[in-house]
């Protein structure tokens, strides 16, 4: 073998080193070796090239020779995934003419000039990542150059002066980049110039003069620049020019007369520009154009009658001008045409008669001034293979009369608007033929009459908007068969009756407006399946009876379900029969002294009952209720349980893991998420009373070692009787043990029998947050970083349990630990799910033990408990955490209730006075303020006005970094 790696190493100190070796040693192989060395190749396209190779004619990939002088002729690597930078191996391929690399994710700048190789004809470099400015003299020897492109790359600053020594280029694409300045005089020095594409860029200045030499020109595209002034007159007298796209630029003035003579041109796009003056008359010769695009320019006056000549236009589009008006006679012999827009312009007159007869696709007239019937638009004679309509939209006119009938023939249509014109009459029974329509808008018209059954044919719809007619009858229940719709407006119209059942149907619905009707009735209970709604409007109607409960209706907004009178529920502020009252009512939006007698209670000692804690008191009632009532179930339970059933052992050891009487250890079922278990050798009783860390509202928490010297805390459930079955507890619990994030207590495994079942969870040695709140002695006490950093973290973990689905309906501090690290870890999450319901009663006196986390609405019967009852807690915690106060505080006459005393104290200004007198001094008023604040918009007593955890997160992060975002900070508010 060759000693390659010496060759490489003189080939990398000079190319012209090669020159002087064997010529045995083929200089093809080397230089695309020398290549390949350079890039990253991670997909092994190029594993075919093999440096023990004589030559690469034979079997390389992507390479090509001439079969005269078997030297490599072309290189296509085009979409091999290559990375990296194009190296000095190219050079030696002094025969190449073909070098086509697009498609790849190669980097760096163009420092290397390919145009030393010789016979290189064609470079292409498009959809990479290069970048940086390409050299002066980079085009200084591409002589026999003849395509070149460069497009969807990063290449910036000025194009080369040299690129007018590519006297034979043929095809220049430099499209896509972010080349800047003014075009060079000698672009005009290519004779031999075909293609021309410099779209897509940031270039600026006027066109220069002399466009006109390259008479073999068929294609220009400046697209999407910043070029200005008038497009120079030279342009006419490039004979062959067939495409000119000069689009979103600024080009002024008008259009050059001398483009008539572009008998050969097919597209003429100049949108989005700045030209003016009429539509030249001349426009009719050039008559080969398909497409004519003129829109979003100053164009004035009417349009010419010459546009009746262009007999081959497919595209006209003259949209967003200043036409005025009536559209040309002349045009029903442009017979050719698919797609006309000349909307938003001031264009009056009837609709003409030859519109709908022409056989087009699309019909955008929306925005001006027509007026009249559209019956004789209609009226028209079209053969079945015409109605080839997709897009019908003449919103916005003043139009009148009745919508035809036989708008119902134009089966392929996908949009018909007529919005805000002045229809009369009902909607025609036969729209229901349109199966491909996906938005339906007739809003803001006058029509009458009963929206009708077949409206339920249109299983594509989309969007239905009928608001602001003066319809009348029932919403049809055929509304249900509308299986795609999104989105549904009957807003500001007569609609009596009820709200159908069949719109339950609808699950990919997600906006409703019935708003300002005189619907009856009650809500369909079955509309809380409703999982995709985002909005449901049906205020100022005369509905009735509870609205739903779950879902999105746990989080409507007031405003959409106001001037109800009979209707009743959390959201409009009205109990329904056998609702009982609601606990802590803890409302951010209150305006009363309630806060501020609170804040002064507790800022200067005075002790008042407020209007909170009497209802707080009179929760803790009801929940006491709750309590013992399930305690005296539990222990009924466990006194007819077999003593047996409470042991355990594991198979495979000796030790009695239990102070209790042992039981067969095969009688229960031990899983593991993750390793083998084994607790065979663990030197302490697995529930020995010794390791018990603690007992919250599901059981004991005991830690215990694993034989690998593992620490494993083990929740006792003590909630049996209330467990589901073995197979849904599985499902639950395995659910939870997928739920890994470094801010939750991960779930490492379970134990079950009948009658015991046992968590098994990672230890976390650091101790709870309310310890560290709560119980620490003065000087150790937790910084105002630490307590931000458990904020945040608590906040991601509960995100991230939302992402999955899991409510946690437990947090409180205690329920936060806090490992070695000072990273907060959320532990006890989900375990309400493991019973049958989700008893209010229970989840109070088994879960909620600190009165002051618990969130309105779990005491109401109307209001599903969702997310949102987490993010109250959380709204609660953060206070707790910033203040060092725990949320309710007893004393001998007065209850004090943190949110409240926090609101009264901001109210005031005195900030001081609400962060723990232990960090006086030593904190950023700048984060405590905003933190403070989304502490009590989470504590919002209407659960839609709660943000949820992923907001929260942000809004987190904005105020741990103000400099990103300081207006957002400054939002803000306690009132929210």
């Amino acid at each position: 073998m060759r000693n390659l790696l010496g060759v490489l190493f003189f080939i990398c100190l000079s190319p012209f080193l090669v020159k002087s070796l064997s010529p045995s040693l083929n200089d093809d192989v080397l230089g695309l070796i020398v290549f390949k060395a350079d890039i990253q190749d991670p997909d092994g396209k190029l594993s075919s090239w093999n440096e023990d190779d004589d030559s690469p004619c034979k079997n390389w990939v992507g390479v090509k020779c001439n079969p005269r002088s078997n030297r490599v002729s072309d290189i296509v690597l085009d979409g091999f995934g290559l990375s990296g930078k194009l190296g000095r191996g190219l050079l030696q391929l002094q025969f190449l003419q073909k070098l086509s690399l697009a498609k790849n994710n190669l980097t760096g700048s163009l420092s290397l000039s390919l145009a030393q190789i010789s016979d290189l004809r064609m470079l292409d470099l498009s959809e990479n990542g290069s970048s940086g400015s390409v050299s002066s003299d980079f085009f200084s020897q591409c002589g026999s150059m003849r395509s070149i492109s460069l497009a969807k790359n990063k290449f910036s600053g000025t194009i080369p002066e040299s690129l007018s020594s590519c006297s034979t280029l043929a095809s220049l694409d430099f499209s896509g980049n972010q080349f800047s300045g003014q075009l060079p005089l000698g672009i005009w020095s290519m004779p031999e110039l075909r293609s021309l594409d410099l779209s897509d860029n940031i270039l600026e200045g006027e066109i220069p003069e002399g466009i006109e030499q390259l008479s073999n020109l068929r294609t220009i595209s400046l697209r999407n620049n910043a070029f200005s002034g008038e497009v120079p007159d030279g342009i006419g007298n490039c004979p062959l020019l067939r495409s000119i796209d000069l689009s979103r630029n600024s080009f002024t003035g008008g259009l050059p007369s001398t483009m008539q003579k572009l008998s050969l041109c097919n597209d003429l796009v100049l949108g989005r520009n700045g030209f003016t003056w009429e539509v030249p008359e001349w426009i009719g010769e050039m008559r080969s154009l398909e497409t004519l695009d003129l829109s979003e320019n100053n164009f004035t006056g009417q349009l010419p009658g010459s546009l009746g000549n262009l007999l081959s236009l497919k595209i006209l589009n003259l949209s967003k001008n200043a036409l005025t008006g009536s559209l040309p006679e002349a045009m029903i012999n442009c017979r050719n045409l698919v797609a006309f827009d000349i909307s938003h312009n001031s264009l009056t007159g009837n609709l003409p008669s030859w519109v709908f007869g022409l056989g087009l696709e699309q019909v955008l007239f929306s925005d001006n001034r027509f007026s009249g019937s559209i019956d004789n638009a209609f009226a028209s004679p079209v053969e079945s293979s015409q109605k080839k309509l997709v897009i019908l939209d003449l919103s916005q006119n003043k139009l009148s009369g009745t919508i035809p009938a036989a708008v119902g023939d134009f089966g392929s249509l996908q949009l018909l608007n007529m919005a805000r014109n002045s229809f009369l009459g009902s909607i025609p029974e036969n729209i229901g033929n349109l199966k491909s329509l996906s938005i339906l808008d007739l809003s803001e018209n006058q029509l009458n009459g009963s929206i009708p059954s077949e409206i339920g044919g249109l299983a594509s719809l989309d969007e239905l908007r009928l608001e602001k007619n003066s319809l009348v009858g029932n919403i049809p229940l055929s509304i249900g068969d509308c299986s795609s719709l999104k989105s549904l407006y009957l807003a500001h119209n007569e609609i009596t009756g009820s709200v159908p059942t069949s719109l339950a149907k609808l699950s990919y619905l997600q906006t409703v407006d019935l708003s300002f009707n005189k619907l009856t009735g009650n809500l369909p209970k079955q509309l809380e399946n409703l999982e995709r709604l985002q909005s449901f409007n049906i205020s100022h109607n005369q509905l009735q009876g509870e609205l739903p409960v779950g879902g999105f209706f746990n989080t409507i907004a007031p405003s959409s379900v106001s001037e109800n009178p009979s209707l009743c529920g959390a959201a409009v502020n009205r109990s329904c029969p056998t609702v009982l009252p609601k606990p802590i009512v803890l409302n951010p939006n209150s305006t009363d002294a309630t806060p501020s007698t609170i804040s002064q209670s507790f800022a200067r000692g005075k002790k008042v009952l407020s209007i909170s804690a009497l209802i707080a008191i009179g929760a803790a009632a009801v929940i006491v209720i709750g309590v013992i009532s399930i305690t005296v179930l539990n222990l009924r339970v466990r006194s007819s349980a077999p003593r047996s059933a409470v042991a355990l052992t594991f198979s495979g050891g000796d030790d009695d893991l239990s102070h209790s009487p042992s039981t067969d250890g095969n009688s229960g079922k031990l899983v593991m998420f993750s390793g083998d278990p084994d607790f065979s050798t663990g030197p302490h009783a697995l529930l020995n009373k010794d390791c018990e860390l603690g007992r919250g509202g599901f059981g004991a928490v005991y830690r215990t070692v694993l034989g690998d010297g593992r620490s494993v805390a083990i929740k006792k459930l003590t909630v049996s009787s209330l467990i589901k079955s073995q197979e849904d507890f599985e499902r639950e619990v395995k659910k939870l043990g997928k739920a890994h994030h470094v801010n939750l207590v991960a779930l490492d495994g379970y134990y079950w029998t009948p009658l015991l079942q046992l968590l098994i969870y990672e230890f976390i040695s650091g101790g709870n947050l309310y310890k560290h709140l709560h119980e620490g002695s003065g000087e150790n006490h937790l910084s105002w970083n630490e307590r931000f950093n458990v904020i945040l973290g608590t906040a991601k973990g509960l995100a991230h349990l939302h992402q999955m689905s899991i409510i946690h309906y437990n947090l409180k501090s205690s329920n936060i630990l806090i490992d070695n690290n000072g990273e907060p870890k959320v532990a006890d999450y989900g375990l309400a799910r493991l019973l049958p319901m989700l008893d209010r009663y229970v989840l109070s006196s088994k879960i909620q033990s600190a009165l002051g986390y618990m969130a309105p609405e779990f005491a109401c019967k109307t209001v599903k408990i969702t997310e949102k009852c987490d993010v109250y807690g959380f709204g609660i915690l953060v206070l707790e955490i910033v203040t060092g106060r725990r949320p309710v505080e007893y004393m001998e006459d007065d209850v004090v209730v943190l949110c409240d005393m926090v609101r009264g104290l901001l109210e005031e200004g005195e900030v001081q006075e609400c962060v723990d007198g232990r960090l006086q001094g030593k904190f950023p008023v700048e984060e405590a303020i905003p933190v403070m604040k989304l502490g009590l918009i989470c504590t919002s007593q209407v659960p839609s006005n709660r943000p949820d955890m992923a907001e929260v997160v942000n809004i987190l992060e904005l105020i741990r970094c103000p400099s990103e975002s300081q207006d957002e900070l400054g939002d803000f508010s306690p009132n929210c």
